[in-house]
């Protein structure tokens, strides 16, 4: 079945190290049994299947199934480099956990800290750990209540959140599900309910939406496929707590996929005259594609009758990505990746995206295990990125909210120290306000090297580099204390002018 769902994507593909890589990890996991009592070996290949049907390569899936066992067997990161090569032992080493015997509590955050870094020089490493922790979270059922909730709050605060950067939604739609059910137990049943009485009522206005707009495509000569997209559990939960009474059509959106991006645009065209669109939905991800690499048009148009539907215009490859991500490239090192930047440098290589880069550059600064593990948390907190422009060219990406000082240690780093005020769209700023995507920001730097951040800039730092620079100068250079007005009931009060 692994070969199978492999071939579909790639029918080209050399089955050989897979045939290989199943021997060795069948053989080497025999007698271990998982706590549903089923023989250990199900979950490598439970979780290679997970990624084939994906479309990964053969590099991919091959370490999948290697990947629990040098943590788990007697097998070692030499073995898999001599039979498998350096490739697969580095995507194996990659997700391999460290010990809880050499790290204690810290073994969980320091093994995120490792597959992270991995993960900057190969992106795959978080790939096969994503697809891990989702047939992990399936059967969890057979841990203790605590131990799931445990496993699930780390899913909700890392995993879910690096699926969405990293552009996998078919695996985030499906830990936010099995999360959701865990965490929230009363509401994910409430949903199932709404969902079960849509079902139950019969007659689908998505559906006869959906053939009005064959037909309307058809007519204009546009070859497309239209299908009809049921929202998963948090999707409809979202939707209600929006709206409050769901109507049928908000249990699902059209999905309209097409050969060419200019296709996607006359799909648009045709519906906006033929329906009434609902403008304030419109969003144009294909001419602005979202940091992780999602392309698509957003759009909902009303029938005469007042039933909406919200339909997503993407082509083929674009639907491709939107699903799978980074695994959608196939393999992204099999030829120099031409590294594109923008003006800043900042990565536009969809293989190290920026905001990974950015990662990467604050952990180095955060020694501290639960500094890095708090951090990484707020930080893959913030689900939405805007992109600021430079006044002397080139651009930034930032997190929603970000202010000013962000800005500054985003592009200068601990040189920002130095930075004494700012110009937003031309005008004078304070460095505590907060940008908004478009803005052009221009940062003015003082002359004196000995320059010192404020305390006060804590305050509006919204971003882990920026934080972590002025935390750890601020310990560098304690304030003195104040020694010239005396403690306690004898100090004087000041004059009222001076006061």
């Amino acid at each position: 079945h692994v070969a199978e769902a492999h071939r579909a994507h790639h029918p080209d593909a050399d089955l050989e190290p897979l045939r290989r890589a199943y021997v060795l990890a069948e053989s080497s996991h025999r007698g271990q049994m998982r706590k549903s009592g089923e023989p250990y070996i199900t979950h490598p290949l439970a979780v290679t299947l997970i990624l084939a049907e994906l479309g990964a390569e053969t590099t991919t899936l091959t370490a999948s199934l290697l990947h629990d066992t040098v943590e788990d067997t007697d097998v070692t990161l030499d073995q898999v480099r001599a039979e498998f090569g350096e490739e697969v032992c580095y995507l194996v080493d990659g997700v391999t956990k460290l010990e809880k015997v050499d790290y204690g509590a810290a073994a969980e955050p320091e093994t995120f800290r490792k597959m992270l870094v991995a993960t900057g020089n190969d992106v795959r490493v978080m790939s096969i750990k994503l697809a891990d922790r989702l047939h992990n979270m399936r059967t969890l059922g057979v841990m203790r209540p605590e131990k799931q909730e445990r496993i699930a709050k780390v899913t909700r605060d890392v995993l879910i959140p690096l699926a969405e950067r990293l552009g996998v939604q078919a695996l985030k739609t499906e830990l936010e599900d099995l999360v959701f059910a865990i965490l929230h137990p009363e509401e994910y049943e409430h949903t199932r309910e709404l969902i079960d009485d849509d079902a139950a009522h019969g007659g689908d206005p998505l559906a006869e939406i959906a053939e009005e707009v064959r037909g309307v495509l058809r007519e204009a000569g546009i070859q497309a496929e239209v299908v009809i997209r049921p929202r998963h559990f948090v999707s409809v939960h979202r939707v209600s707590r929006k709206r409050g009474r769901m109507r049928g059509s908000d249990f699902g959106r059209l999905l309209v996929l097409v050969g060419e991006d200019a296709d996607c645009y006359a799909v648009l065209g045709e519906l906006h005259t033929c329906f009434t669109p609902v403008v304030s939905e419109f969003k144009d991800f294909i001419a602005v594609p979202k940091f992780n690499l999602y392309q698509s048009l957003h759009t909902a148009v009303a029938r005469g009758d007042g039933e909406v539907a919200e339909v997503l215009i993407r082509t083929h490859q674009m639907h491709k990505v939107a699903e799978a991500g980074v695994i959608a490239l196939g393999n992204p090192y099999a030829a120099p990746a031409e590294e594109q930047t923008d003006g800043d440098g900042e990565r536009a290589d969809p293989t190290r995206p920026g905001w990974l880069s950015r990662l990467l550059d604050w952990q180095e600064a955060a020694q501290d295990t639960d500094t890095f593990w708090s951090t990484l948390r707020e930080d893959l907190a913030q689900d939405r990125e805007i992109t600021v422009f430079r006044a002397d060219g080139g651009s930034l990406g930032l997190p929603d909210g970000a202010s000013c000082v962000d800005a500054a240690y985003a592009q200068y780093g601990e040189d920002a120290h130095a930075c004494i005020g700012a110009r937003v769209n031309g005008r004078l700023a304070t460095l505590s306000t907060v940008l908004r995507d478009g803005d052009t920001v221009q940062l003015l730097m003082g002359q004196d090297p000995a320059s010192e951040p404020s305390r006060e800039w804590l305050e509006h730092a919204h971003t882990p580099a920026a934080r972590i620079a002025i935390q750890r100068w601020l310990a560098a250079h304690p304030a003195p204390r104040d020694t010239a007005a005396p403690e306690g009931p004898a100090a004087a009060p000041r004059p009222a002018a001076e006061a």
